[in-house]
């Protein structure tokens, strides 16, 4: 604490929060939060009033209008993102003794649905601007077992899908995005989802369409959207609705799948959300710039590195806080958490988590690149429905916050 500090009064506007001042806000700002209209709310009760709850027409409704947003040629709805990860998975054919390479600095289930196929997942190191994988770092991890590579968009931003692609087709590998955080993002002109062999997406309340829970591969390979529709419906080769319209009863189980159906509930809801994705992400664009704009000359503060040829979606805006600062990045996070801004962090890079750790022996230090910006990162609140109040209420927090730590 510097002497001017401790001189100050718990009723200045410089003392934080976290030592008796009095914080930015009244109230608690979340880093994230869905945004339902009473059109979202319309859409759900006609569908409760309707002959199908699930298996029903708004599944292919919603399946065929958002692969016709991203550009590719099918989609397949899941019950989650997870649930849509292990359809990948198994579509690109996992299986025990094969291998798939994929960042360490994402959620746990990007890794774990290579386990979920009795593969192994490889973890390759992240690139210091973007923090998604590193081509280079991929190449040097692919073995005679690679059968597939998951390259992730980290916080919106779109990984490098052209050498990873390039890579893939020399090894023969399944490229499988996992574009949970990238719905709308760009990589040179095209939409995520429309690239890679499958994309994965996630509808968690905090995306920038929300189902509740629910996920989607898409692809514009047939072979592969029929094998994720099976594996989606206990691998079962026909569904209700086509054996309603049949006028027929009889179905066969071809291979072993799970129950990974997304309900006609959650696809009315993600249509009527899926018309409002535009607007969405132009609101997380303008937030996220004003973010860069207020902190990118600030002393301490990293924000996040944009590529030139690509436009994030911004799922998240996650800073670095940086040792030019009198203290790290814990004492950061509760000093905003007491302004009530209600920051988080994203990832604990998964190799260092005890179940990864205790299985195949990760103790640190093998991924500097993940695990130093894991030690700095900071994720500011970041939703479409933030008003213009909150965005400046962050600003001034962090300004708050960053300043009484200077050296």
């Amino acid at each position: 604490m510097t002497p001017d500090r401790m001189r100050a009064t718990p009723t200045s506007p410089d003392v934080l929060a976290v030592e008796g001042g009095v914080p930015v806000r009244k109230t608690v700002l979340p880093y994230g939060r869905q945004s339902i209209s009473e059109d979202d709310i319309q859409a759900v009760v006609d569908v409760l009033r309707s002959d199908w709850l699930t298996t029903g027409p708004k599944v292919a409704e919603f399946e065929e209008a958002l692969a016709a947003w991203v550009g590719a040629k099918y989609a397949v709805a899941f019950s989650s993102g997870t649930a849509a990860l292990h359809g990948a998975a198994f579509a690109a054919g996992l299986k025990p003794g094969d291998e798939a390479i994929t960042s360490p600095f994402t959620f746990a289930a990007t890794a774990n649905c290579v386990l979920y196929q009795g593969a192994c997942p490889v973890f390759a190191d992240v690139s210091p601007d973007t923090l998604n994988l590193d081509p280079d770092r991929f190449a040097e991890r692919i073995t005679p077992s690679t059968r597939a590579v998951l390259p992730v968009d980290y916080a919106g931003h779109p990984a490098d899908l052209d050498p990873i692609l390039a890579l893939a087709e020399r090894h023969g590998l399944t490229v499988i995005e996992d574009a949970c955080h990238g719905l709308g993002a760009e990589y040179k002109g095209r939409r995520t989802g429309s690239i890679a062999h499958m994309s994965v997406f996630s509808f968690h309340p905090v995306k920038h369409v929300a189902t509740g829970e629910g996920g989607m591969v898409t692809t514009n390979r047939a072979d592969l959207a029929e094998s994720l529709r099976r594996f989606r419906n206990h691998g079962i080769s026909s569904d209700a609705r086509q054996r309603h319209a049949a006028g027929q009863w009889h179905y066969e189980m071809v291979l072993l799948g799970f129950n990974y159906r997304l309900t006609d509930v959650a696809c009315a809801l993600g249509l009527s959300q899926l018309k409002k994705l535009e607007a969405n992400l132009a609101r997380r664009r303008q937030i996220a710039a004003r973010y860069t704009a207020a902190f990118r000359n600030l002393p301490g503060v990293l924000v996040p590195g944009v590529r030139p040829n690509v436009n994030p979606a911004w799922h998240l805006y996650p800073i670095r806080v940086n040792r030019t600062l009198n203290t790290d990045r814990a004492h950061v996070f509760r000093a905003l958490r007491a302004e009530n801004i209600g920051v988080n962090v994203h990832y604990i890079p998964v190799h260092l988590h005890p179940y990864y750790r205790d299985r195949f022996g990760y103790r640190g230090g093998e991924y500097p690149v993940a695990e130093a910006a894991y030690d700095q990162l900071i994720s500011l609140p970041m939703f479409h429905g933030m008003s213009d109040q909150d965005v400046e209420d962050v600003i001034a927090a962090l300004k708050k916050v960053v300043q009484a730590f200077a050296l």
